[in-house]
């Protein structure tokens, strides 16, 4: 069976920052599935028509094609029961569901006022345009008024980290002994940023960076 994910990429394709579409391929590795990727930008909604909608990530599943990563998700969860579970047993459910409100609400929100003018610098020029266009409408800000306040964003970044790293230096992984869907969630934000940011924003040999190696290592991607 073929298994394909459509996955953000940069004017470099080897460039692949998307948060969500980094959950589904640590979902995918977690359940042992193996998928091949297909780079995709902002500005190519034709390839990824069939899916009814403009958005990565896509995944095509045999005939099954199945949008979002949090659908995805619970899609494979369902699919390949006899996979390690993605989720573990019912009680993670509500860590899993308090790191993604945490992610998608606190840390996300963080990372977006440091990686935007970085994000732009990495993109097609089609891209850059479709980028500052819907970027700068909906935040009502100029990307170099977010460049221009950067510094004051990293700080502020790093205060909303805490939390994460307070977890980790008391345990291997957010969901505890080994990885789920937890640490799925938290690393794709963490990667998003290292991999789009001009500057470095973990401390090298960091508790964070340490996790993110572990994570990588433990589904044989380091």
């Amino acid at each position: 069976m073929s298994r394909l994910l459509y996955d953000l990429a940069g004017a470099d394709e080897n460039i692949r920052f998307s948060p969500f579409c980094w959950r589904t391929k640590l979902a995918l590795a977690h359940k042992d599935l193996a998928f091949e990727t297909v780079p995709w930008r902002f500005t190519e909604k034709d390839k990824i028509a069939f899916s009814g909608q403009g958005k990565v990530p896509v995944l095509v599943d045999g005939e099954k094609v199945v949008c979002d990563s949090q659908v995805i998700a619970e899609y494979l969860e369902t699919t390949y029961p006899n996979e390690a579970s993605l989720f573990g047993e019912p009680p993670a459910r509500q860590l899993i569901s308090f790191v993604k409100a945490w992610t998608e609400t606190a840390l996300h929100p963080a990372l977006v006022q440091v990686l935007l003018p970085d994000i732009h610098t990495l993109l097609t020029p089609a891209d850059q345009a479709y980028f500052r266009q819907t970027r700068e409408g909906y935040y009502k800000r100029s990307l170099e008024d977010f460049a221009a306040r950067r510094e004051d964003a990293v700080a502020a970044l790093h205060t909303t980290l805490k939390p994460l790293k307070a977890t980790l230096e008391k345990q291997p992984f957010l969901a505890g002994l080994a990885p789920n869907y937890a640490d799925h969630i938290a690393f794709g934000a963490l990667k998003w940023a290292i991999t789009t940011s001009s500057t470095p924003l973990l401390e090298p040999g960091g508790v964070l960076e340490r996790w993110m190696g572990a994570v990588l290592e433990t589904y044989g991607l380091a």
